[in-house]
């Protein structure tokens, strides 16, 4: 028996043994992934019902390679994709599509070599059916890794069962400029709580199944002017201390693969760094899975070779595996024949893909059995629902006029362009939803308090002023006893974006006049809400009675005005199918909000960047016309009960053998001095007093999440390890330095205690 087909041997084994019966030709064949997959496939009706018929497109590709290395998107489903539920896969017409591929390939393959199916998975399933999360900058809100470790393995499951191997998630990007419109992918400004975050998130979706393919490396968080995909104009510290910490947390955790980032650093794209895809990712962090491209990328290096073809070498020797989308690494072929790339450097690449396909069990089971499986649905899964309960911010609660009861007297208005539009709180990649799988803020608010209780008025469009809906508006406010305002943004394609080659939406005037201001494409010069929306909120606050702003969007924004006209302040970044009705309970305070601010909030869009933790080396947010600092801090949110701490001591001095070996503690107990249950979320932060380089003002470096009901007492213990101490030092080396640190327990924006640890070296 051939080794490659002995499944007692390892993985690598085996893919060396098939690797070195394979032709040039059909190496190269596996490191691709050239084909949209949601576009090779029609349903027909047939004698026996629908068909799965697959396009000419398609079988070339597979026959002209001898084989498919992936193929990206096969369920997608979104405006991009034409697929909805007349046209796309779900239930066991999506099995019988999978196995219709795999058949073609491993048919049309020497060896019988199956095809990897890779799946947009940034917060859950892009499919039709696919079960959806908040996005990840409210999922980094709810500051509670275990909870996302839960709803990720939701994710995998649902993943798994549809046959999906590589699961790609928006996990890398640190959120340091607030324009950018993919900011809702990212879990917050802070390495540390984004690494966190990430890494949880890598190991449900293992738990569930599929492998894990991170995205982005690195530091598109970064970009110029906040431009997507625009260059990050920083240095190796700046890179090291704030963007790679959460692609080291993937490492650690295991994700088997990366994609690259669009950005250059330093004038050298992410895709042809070979300092960064292979130095340091696998050199220094130590991973030995795949890294792919992102769409198109690599093409994208024509701006530097002016030749696809050396485009293609530039990114296989600078480290990566395998394409999406582009037509370079179909041509590497002729690449080795003009001498631009070696065949070791082909058989590297075709070997981690095919050790991940003998890792993923594909060849011995490659069909999958075409039966209805678990069904997946917020409903049924209750994940989701928690974490956008969780994640929900309350900024602003003056009088006391949150929560409302659900059982009182009175009228309630409920207005504004995001109360009753279930997309615009959804974010970008996402898919159809069936009419049974969302809750709006409306919907979820004439649930709890009655249809009876409860008005509704738009008030205006999204982007844009209607007299005669501004009038209904303001009639029916002063009617009645308090409003429930709902503003923000939206990053929803279902009404007429047009798109880019890899997906992403172009922001014509149509576009973002109408439905859209944010998600991939969707940059913004002015943070501030739309005229309109703040109009509307005029007239609310000018009708006499308590208004209770809720913003619900993908990103930070200005919400100076809009703190200063409402009596309560909301903020939801885009909290998934069941955010309404999250949203919902905590006005009817049956839910706690708990949900921290993951990033600060500007006072303006000129003040920007406000990230806590700038260096030391300058006086950041300090201006001679605006008030010094973000209108709220990283870490901020309040609730509706109220908390006692008492620190009954901390590790106040250590060598450099006990850090490492014991690490520093503070130990704290913690009140729940309110009437209602909460989460205490205490936070600790460091300050380096001295140091062989410019520190940072304040850093996060251990939280928890701890539920207390109404008079409950605990222990809180937050240990710091020796990591928390090191820096990257004026030798670029990495590792503590001696010296006085100050230590600081926050919580809701506010420092609790101080105290110093000395490190002695």
């Amino acid at each position: 028996m051939e080794k490659y087909l002995d499944r007692n041997l390892p993985a690598g084994e085996r893919a060396r043994d098939l690797l070195s019966r394979m032709t040039r030709k059909e190496k190269v064949g596996q490191l691709n992934q050239r084909l949209y997959g949601f576009r090779i496939y029609e349903r027909r009706k047939g004698p026996e019902g629908e068909e799965i018929v697959l396009s000419d497109e398609f079988r070339e590709e597979v026959l002209k390679y001898g084989g498919l290395g992936a193929l990206y998107g096969l369920y997608r489903a979104d405006p991009w994709a034409d697929k909805d539920y007349s046209t796309g896969l779900a239930g066991t017409l999506a099995k019988k599509a999978y196995n219709e591929v795999q058949r073609f390939v491993v048919e049309h393959s020497r060896f019988g070599i199956p095809a990897l199916m890779s799946s947009e998975c940034p917060h859950g399933h892009q499919a039709l059916d696919g079960y959806l999360l908040p996005v990840n900058l409210a999922a980094g809100a709810t500051f509670h890794p275990e909870l996302i470790r839960e709803a990720y393995r939701v994710c995998g499951r649902q993943l798994a069962q549809d046959g999906v191997d590589l699961a790609l998630v928006s996990m890398l990007d640190v959120l340091r400029d607030p324009r950018w419109g993919r900011s809702e992918e990212c879990y917050g400004e802070d390495p540390f709580l984004c690494a966190r975050m990430a890494e949880s998130a890598v190991r449900g979706m293992r738990e569930g199944g599929p492998a894990v393919v991170a995205k982005h490396f690195a530091a598109q968080g970064e970009g110029t002017g906040g431009v997507n995909a625009s260059a990050a104009r920083i240095g190796e510290r700046e890179l090291r201390e704030i963007h790679l910490p959460p692609m080291a947390a993937c490492a650690k955790a295991g994700a088997e693969g990366v994609m690259a980032a669009y950005n250059e650093i330093d004038g050298i794209y992410c895709h042809a760094n070979r300092w960064l895809l292979t130095d340091v990712l696998r050199g220094e962090m130590g991973f030995d899975g795949i890294v792919m491209s992102d769409g198109v990328a690599i093409d994208q290096l024509d701006a530097m070779t002016g030749d696809n073809v050396a485009s293609g070498a530039m990114a296989l020797s600078a480290g990566v595996d395998m394409g999406l989308w582009d037509n370079a690494f179909g041509r590497l072929e002729e690449a080795a024949e003009r001498g631009l790339v070696s065949d070791e450097e082909i058989d590297r690449a075709a070997l981690r893909v095919l050790t991940l396909k003998f890792q993923r069990g594909l060849f011995e089971h490659p069909f999958l059995e075409e039966t209805q499986g678990e069904t997946f649905s917020v409903r049924r899964q209750p994940e989701s629902l928690q974490m956008a309960r969780e994640s929900v911010v309350l900024l602003k609660n003056d009088g006391g006029v949150l929560p409302l009861s659900k059982d009182g007297p009175g009228r309630i208005l409920v207005t504004g362009p995001n109360a009753d539009a279930l997309y615009n709180q959804l974010g970008d990649y996402t898919p159809p939803l069936r009419e049974s799988e969302g809750t709006t803020v409306l919907q979820g608010i004439r649930e709890i308090f009655g249809e009876g209780r409860t008005d509704f008025a738009p008030g205006c469009y999204l982007r844009e002023r209607d007299a005669s809906l501004l009038e209904e508006a303001a009639k029916k406010a002063v009617a009645s006893d308090a409003v429930i305002c709902v503003l923000g943004g939206s990053s929803s394609r279902f009404s007429g974006a047009t798109f880019d080659a890899n997906g992403a939406a172009l922001a014509g005037e149509e576009a973002v006049r109408v439905t859209m201001d944010c998600g991939e494409g969707m940059d913004c010069s002015d943070l501030e809400l739309p005229a309109a929306q703040m109009e509307l909120l005029q007239a609310m606050a000018d009708s006499g009675r308590p208004v209770i702003a809720l913003v619900i969007g993908g990103r930070p924004q200005v919400l100076t005005r809009v703190c200063e006209l409402a009596s309560s302040v909301l903020l939801a970044f885009y909290p998934g199918p069941a955010g309404g009705r999250a949203a919902a309970e905590i006005v009817a305070g049956l839910v706690n909000p708990s949900g921290r601010l993951p990033v600060s909030l500007p006072r303006s869009t000129g003040q920007v960047p406000v990230y806590y933790n700038y260096r030391n080396s300058y006086r950041g947010m300090h201006y001679m016309d605006q008030k010094e600092g973000p209108l709220y801090p990283f870490g901020y949110g309040l609730d509706y009960s109220r908390y006692e701490w008492k620190v009954e001591g901390w590790t106040d001095r250590l060598s450099a053998d006990g850090l490492a070996q014991e690490g520093v503690e503070v130990r704290a107990r913690v009140k729940n001095a309110g009437d209602c249950g909460g989460f205490a979320v205490p936070q600790l932060y460091i300050t380096d007093v001295a140091a062989t380089v410019a520190r940072r003002v304040r850093e996060l470096k251990a939280f928890d999440k701890i539920w207390l009901d109404a008079g409950e007492e605990k222990e809180v213990r937050l240990r710091l390890d020796r990591d928390a101490f090191c820096i990257w030092n004026d030798k670029m080396e990495y590792g503590p330095e001696p010296g006085i640190f100050v230590l600081a327990l926050a919580d809701q924006g506010k420092t609790i205690w101080k105290g110093e640890f000395e490190l002695c070296i």
